[in-house]
C-alpha cells in the first residue's frame, strides 16, 4: 500500500523497541551504573568503551567520536538504513502493524531489508527439507563422514540445494516473492532466464549476529558439478557483506561476551566442530581472509580494552599455507587489546578432522595449548634459517627485526626484540640495534636540531601541520560548566522530577553556548512538563535540534550517568536548580559592580542610583537563593 506510514505508529515503534536489546545484537554492554550501559563503538576503533547506552532515555551516545541518538538513528547508521527501513525492521521485530495514511509513498525504490530476510528464511528453511530428500543422500554421506549427525545439522541449519535449475525459485515464487527480490538478494541469476544461484551443493546458512539468515556457503558435493569451486558464497548484497560477516557468531557471540575468548577458524565444518566438542566461541570468515573489518567485529563482541583483556586464537594449518596465513594475521595482530594465539595441530589436521579421528576432547586440547601468536611466527622466520653457521644468525636476526619493527604497539618491541635474541641464541643488545636499523625512522627534530617534546617531557612526534587547531568553543566537560552540565542531565533523564522547579531557568543560566542550545531546544519542545506521557519527548528535543553539537550533546546528556547512586529525589534536583541560578545571580553581581566602578556618580548620578538599586536587590536575591541551598 502507498503513502507515509502513519505518526502514531512510529511513536508506538519508538517506545516499544527496547534501545539496549537492538544496540546489544551489534555490541557487547555491560553495567556501567547509573541506569547506563557500557561497551565498545561500532563507528570507530577504541582502546577504552566509551560507547553509552541508557535504556531508561532510550539514548545512545559514544564520547570518542560524538555520535549519538535514539534507536532508530542507531540502526540508521550501522546498517546503512533509511527511516523508513528501520522503523519497518523495528516494527517486524516488536510485533507492531504499520498502517500508512493516503500520499506519497516514502519507501526506498527496490526490496527492503526485511523481504531479503524474509527471503533467506524461507530459503534455509526449504534447503533444510531438501537435506532429507533421496535427492541428497550424497550430501547426508557427506556430514555424516565429518561427524555431523542429524540433529547437528538441525542446529546448524544445514541444508542441501536441488540439482533442479530453478527449483528455489519456483518455491520462493510460490511463497509471494518477486524476481527482483530474489536477484536482489543473491538467491537467484538471471541470464537467458532466470535460476538458482546454488544448485547441487550442500548448504549453510550464514547469518547475522542477531540470528538473521542473510547469505548461504555452499560445498561442492558431486563430482560432474559444472562449477569447479569446492565453495560458494552468496554474493555481495543490501544485506551480505563478507569483509563484516563471521559465520557462527549468532551461536557464539554470548559464550565470548561470557569468557572473552574467540576462536577463529578456517571454515564451515571447522566452526560445527568446536561447537559441538565444547568449544562455543569458534566463528570463521565467509569465503576471504580475516581482516581489519573482522577484527572490530570480534573487538565489539569480545568487549576487548584496556582494562578488559580477553584472548583470540586463531587456528592453522602447520604447513606452509598455514605459516602464510599467520604472518598476515600478525600484520593484523594490533588491531585487538586483547592477547593473540595460534592453535596448530602437529599432524596438520584441522578442528572437524582432529574431533573426527581423535574425539571432542582433542578439540578442546588444541584450543587449550594455544601459543602466543607473536611467538609462532618468530619461530617460522627463525626456523627458515641454520643456526649453527654465523652467516644463517645473522640472516635470522635480521629478517626477525623487521617482523619486529613492523609492530605498531611500541610497547612490545623490547620484549619481542628479547624473545628474537633467546631463540637465535644472540645479544640482546646487538638485537634491539638490528630492529632500530629496520624500523628507519629518524626522529623529528625542531629547528635547533633537538627533538621537539611535549608537557610530559616525552619526544613530540607530531608535526606543527599534524596538530589539531583547538576549538573556539570551550570543552562541554570544563568544571566550569559542571553545574549545568548535571542539571541538563537531570532534565534529560528525568524530565518529570524536575518538571516545574525549572520555571525560573532561562537561556541565560547557561554560559556555554551548546548548554544554551540544549536549554533552547528543550523550550520549544514545551520544557520538561510536557514530557508527561510521552517516552520520546527525548527523542523528539534531540531530533528538533538543528544544530549537530547540540544533537550530539543531547544524546551524551541522555546517557551518562548521574552524580547520584540512587533515584534523584526532590532535593538533589533542587539543589541542582537552585544552584544553577545562584551561579547566575553572582555573574550578575558582578557584571553590575564592574560597571559601578567605570561610572562616575557626580556626573551620571541617575544611572549610578539605578545599578546601585540592582546591585541591592541581586545581593538579596542571592542571599535567599543560598538560604534554599542550606535548607535542603
Amino acid at each position: 500500500m502507498a503513502g507515509r506510514i502513519r505518526e502514531d505508529d512510529i511513536a508506538t515503534v519508538r517506545e516499544k523497541a527496547r534501545i539496549d536489546d537492538v544496540v546489544s545484537s551489534y555490541v557487547t554492554l555491560r553495567n556501567a551504573g547509573g541506569g547506563s550501559m557500557k561497551g565498545l563503538c561500532p563507528f570507530h576503533d577504541e582502546k577504552s568503551p566509551s560507547f553509552n547506552v541508557n535504556p531508561q532515555r532510550q539514548f545512545w551516545h559514544c564520547f570518542g567520536c560524538g555520535e549519538g541518538g535514539d534507536v532508530l538513528s542507531f540502526l540508521m547508521k550501522i546498517d546503512g538504513l533509511s527511516f523508513v527501513e528501520a522503523i519497518e525492521r523495528l516494527a517486524e521485530k516488536y510485533g507492531v502493524p504499520l498502517r500508512r495514511e493516503d500520499g506519497d509513498d516514502d519507501r526506498p525504490k527496490g526490496p527492503g531489508r526485511g523481504r531479503l530476510v524474509e527471503a533467506h528464511k524461507v530459503a534455509q528453511e526449504y534447503y533444510a527439507e531438501q537435506l532429507g530428500t533421496p535427492a541428497a543422500q550424497q550430501a547426508r554421506d557427506f556430514l555424516i563422514g565429518r561427524g555431523f549427525d542429524q540433529e547437528a545439522a538441525l542446529t546448524f541449519g544445514v541444508g542441501f540445494s536441488p540439482r533442479d535449475g530453478d527449483a528455489l525459485l519456483k518455491h520462493l515464487r510460490g511463497r509471494g516473492f518477486s524476481q527482483d527480490e530474489l536477484v536482489a538478494g543473491g538467491l537467484v541469476g538471471v541470464g537467458r532466464s532466470a535460476y538458482d544461484r546454488f544448485r547441487g551443493r550442500l548448504m549453510w546458512p550464514i547469518r547475522d549476529p542477531g540470528g538473521d539468515t542473510i547469505g548461504f556457503g555452499a560445498r561442492r558435493i558431486f563430482d560432474d558439478d559444472r562449477i569447479e569451486a569446492k565453495y560458494l558464497n552468496t554474493s555481495e548484497t543490501q544485506i551480505y557483506k563478507k569483509s563484516t560477516v563471521l559465520y557462527g557468531l549468532d551461536l557464539a557471540r554470548r559464550e565470548m561476551a561470557r569468557s572473552s575468548q574467540a576462536v577463529v577458524v578456517e571454515g564451515y565444518t571447522d566452526v560445527m566442530a568446536c561447537h559441538l566438542a565444547g568449544v562455543g566461541t569458534a566463528v570463521a570468515t565467509c569465503g576471504t581472509a580475516f581482516g581489519d573489518d573482522h577484527a572490530r567485529i570480534l573487538r565489539r563482541f569480545l568487549h576487548d580494552h584496556e582494562e578488559f583483556r580477553g584472548e583470540v586464537i586463531f587456528t592453522f594449518d602447520g604447513d606452509a599455507a598455514g605459516q602464510k596465513a599467520a604472518l598476515k594475521t600478525f600484520d593484523g595482530d594490533q588491531n585487538f587489546v586483547s592477547q593473540t594465539y595460534v592453535a596448530v595441530e602437529p599432524t596438520g589436521l584441522d578442528p572437524c578432522d582432529l574431533r573426527v579421528q581423535q574425539g571432542d576432547a582433542a578439540v578442546r586440547e588444541l584450543v587449550a595449548k594455544r601459543l602466543p601468536l607473536y611467538r609462532f611466527v618468530l619461530s617460522n622466520v627463525v626456523g627458515k634459517y641454520d643456526l649453527d653457521r654465523a652467516d644463517g644468525r645473522v640472516d635470522a636476526v635480521r629478517e626477525g627485526a623487521r617482523l619486529v619493527s613492523s609492530i605498531r604497539d611500541r610497547s612490545k618491541v623490547d620484549a619481542f626484540a628479547r624473545e628474537l635474541a633467546g631463540m637465535v641464541g644472540a645479544d640482546p643488545d646487538d638485537v634491539r640495534a638490528e630492529v632500530r636499523r629496520a624500523a628507519g625512522r629518524p626522529a623529528p627534530t625542531q629547528r635547533g636540531g633537538r627533538p621537539e617534546r611535549n608537557g610530559r617531557g616525552e619526544r613530540d612526534t607530531a608535526t606543527t601541520a599534524e596538530r589539531p587547531v583547538r576549538s573556539a568553543v570551550p570543552d562541554l566537560r570544563d568544571p566550569r560548566f559542571a553545574i549545568e552540565r548535571e542539571t541538563l542531565k537531570l532534565v534529560v533523564q528525568h524530565p518529570m522530577a524536575i518538571g516545574r522547579t525549572t520555571a525560573d531557568i532561562g537561556d541565560n543560566d547557561f554560559t556555554h553556548p551548546t548548554y544554551r542550545g540544549v536549554w533552547a531546544a528543550v523550550a520549544a519542545a514545551g520544557g520538561p512538563s510536557a514530557a508527561a506521557g510521552d517516552p520520546s519527548w527525548g527523542t523528539r528535543v534531540r531530533d528538533a535540534a538543528t544544530d549537530p553539537a547540540v544533537s550530539s550533546a543531547i544524546s551524551a546528556l541522555g546517557v551518562e550517568p548521574l552524580k547520584t547512586a540512587k533515584e534523584p529525589d526532590a532535593p538533589y534536583v533542587l539543589l541542582h536548580v537552585v544552584r544553577l541560578m545562584e551561579l547566575t545571580a553572582a555573574r550578575r553581581i558582578a557584571e553590575v559592580k564592574s560597571r559601578l566602578q567605570r561610572t562616575n556618580p557626580v556626573e551620571h548620578p541617575a544611572e549610578y542610583n539605578r545599578m546601585f538599586g540592582e546591585l541591592a536587590a541581586l545581593e538579596q536575591h542571592r542571599r535567599q537563593l543560598r538560604d534554599r541551598m542550606a535548607g535542603l
